[in-house]
């Protein structure tokens, strides 16, 4: 790698999601009460994912997967804005930069193919409810989700290594994170490769796991269309509407967001975009899929009550002992 841009731009300003002084107060207080919830909820799922004996089968590990991985995401992004919005400190060394790149990538890209793992569950679920513990095991998720990793994890090393090598005029990234959109922005010349990159391996990462999702809800669609029980059509619906709700929320933001030539791009209404992505959505998806499905709702309050339970039995006041009986302390 040629080492000479390490020299030129040793760091970064990014501008953040306001230049206005009194709003940051504000923002700060939005996107962490935001962020909290998001990491609440999706560890509230994890866990009852794990540790529920009613949700082992494989769509609620791959559930388990894309809370964690909304974690990731809004943990790459989020505690980073909060420290520069408030201590006013918006540089970020070079190294640092590319490394955030590099993970927001691999972890943005992963979600899609989580999704559409998660989707492939469905059809089986649907279309060949005979054979689908034979077919979807937690051997296959597992398997799914460690190559998916390795193909996100090496289409943002090139990404990574293709943005540190560009040649940039300024160092002011118009952004509260290190994104591919601002830093292209700031390249010299138009980076052609980069973009022809985007457009082709990248679409190819990030869009193909949207097609096989359409793909399969469009064979769902040929299996409903065959059914004549009203309950079996509501029950059916039901099962994927949160599913369906997700990937709009996912690709109907990567689509505006990176999709298009950078002649297009307007970095004002992107970052507004990206909060969307990085924040709302992984708040929203925990929230979509315990109001939506019953299965999760009663692992829910199961966790809850165990919870309580917990905290009652450890407020429990010290006992004094009497003629062999225990007595508490009044």
């Amino acid at each position: 790698m040629d080492t000479r841009n390490w020299t030129e731009v040793t760091e970064f300003l990014l501008l953040g999601l306001s230049n206005r002084p009194e709003m940051q107060p504000i923002i700060s207080g939005v996107i962490l009460s935001m962020y909290m919830v998001a990491v609440t909820g999706n560890t509230m799922l994890i866990i009852v994912a794990c540790t529920d004996p009613k949700l082992q089968a494989p769509m609620y590990f791959l559930l388990s997967q894309l809370s964690f991985i909304d974690i990731l995401l809004t943990t790459v992004i989020v505690p980073q804005m909060l420290v520069q919005t408030m201590t006013g400190f918006q540089t970020i060394p070079f190294k640092n930069c590319i490394t955030q790149l590099f993970f927001f990538m691999a972890i943005g890209s992963m979600e899609g193919h989580l999704l559409a793992a998660m989707a492939y569950d469905r059809y089986v679920a649907i279309c060949k409810p005979l054979h689908y513990s034979a077919i979807v095991t937690r051997s296959l998720c597992l398997r799914i989700t460690l190559t998916s990793w390795l193909v996100v994890s090496l289409n943002s090393l090139l990404y990574s290594m293709l943005a540190a090598q560009l040649t940039f005029c300024g160092n002011q990234v118009t952004h509260f994170f290190c994104d591919i959109t601002p830093l292209l922005k700031l390249s010299c010349t138009r980076p052609m490769i980069n973009e022809m990159l985007i457009f082709t391996e990248g679409a190819a990462i990030v869009i193909s796991p949207f097609f096989f999702i359409l793909a399969s809800y469009i064979r769902i669609g040929a299996a409903i269309a065959h059914l004549h029980s009203a309950t079996a059509l509501k029950k059916t619906m039901s099962t994927c509407s949160s599913h369906i709700l997700v990937v709009l929320l996912l690709y109907g933001s990567v689509i505006r967001m990176y999709l298009r030539p950078s002649t297009s791009y307007d970095l004002d209404q992107d970052k507004q975009v990206a909060i969307f992505y990085t924040v709302v959505t992984p708040m929203l998806n925990p929230m979509i899929y315990s109001l939506r499905n019953q299965e999760v709702k009663d692992a829910l309050r199961r966790l809850w009550k165990k919870i309580q339970n917990v905290c009652v039995s450890g407020n429990f006041q010290p006992t004094i002992q009497s003629r062999g009986i225990q007595h508490p302390i009044s």
